[in-house]
């Protein structure tokens, strides 16, 4: 159900992350050195919690990873660690506990649509946000910006419709995307990406990965705080 943590490392769960945006290539330059694996790890995290929840045909072994996976960031809060990503996330003073309880919500949002996974997903996108705000604006950084749940949850169900190719689903969620987000440099630029491949998937355009040439304006302008 889980992978053999003795035959990988954090990389290697990166890696499976980075597959899925390689437009991070270009994308990471915008977020400061200090922070580019965090944030990487942070988002193959998600990624995991995301396609557990949401993914594959048979879903019990996604229930039996949330279970996992809610016992392994339990663990995070009390120094315990047994998952690579761990090596990369643990150590920072992100209220691991909290999140945890959160992963029990995902299952119930297995089969439902865009719009009723984002009425669902308030507890979980919080304390998500807490965590995101922790890792990738720490609290000694000048000029803190608390991570925004709404435009977590939001990318979080941006994601699913874009890996599952929904059209229509990605048309109501492009309607009320907010022009601008409040949020870490990291998340901005993601938001931004994730925008253009869904207004890709909307007009009947395969969701291609974008060209560099693409996400160089893109994430320049996500991480001086646009989209």
């Amino acid at each position: 159900m889980i992978e053999d943590m003795s035959a990988t490392d954090a990389a290697g769960f990166i890696d499976k992350w980075r597959a899925r945006w390689p437009e991070w290539q270009v994308a990471g330059a915008f977020v400061p050195e200090p922070r580019r694996t965090t944030a990487a790890a942070w988002f193959a995290l998600l990624q995991e919690l995301g396609d557990a929840a949401w993914h594959g045909a048979d879903p019990t072994p996604g229930l039996a990873k949330l279970a996992w996976w809610q016992e392994e960031l339990q663990g995070w809060s009390r120094g315990a660690r047994r998952h690579p990503l761990a090596t990369c996330l643990q150590r920072q003073p992100a209220p691991w506990e909290a999140f945890a309880r959160t992963l029990n919500t995902l299952p119930a949002t297995r089969d439902l649509g865009a719009a009723a996974t984002l009425e669902a997903l308030p507890g979980f996108a919080g304390a998500a946000a807490a965590c995101e705000t922790a890792l990738l604006e720490g609290e000694a950084d000048a000029g803190r910006v608390p991570a925004d749940a709404d435009a977590l949850a939001r990318c979080l169900v941006g994601e699913r419709v874009l890996l599952a190719g929904q059209g229509s689903e990605a048309l109501w969620l492009l309607r009320q995307w907010p022009r601008t987000v409040r949020t870490p440099r990291a998340r901005r630029i993601q938001a931004a990406l994730l925008h253009a491949r869904l207004r890709a998937l909307q007009n009947g355009t395969a969701t291609r990965p974008l060209p560099g040439w693409r996400v160089l304006p893109l994430a320049w302008r996500a991480a001086r705080g646009g989209r």
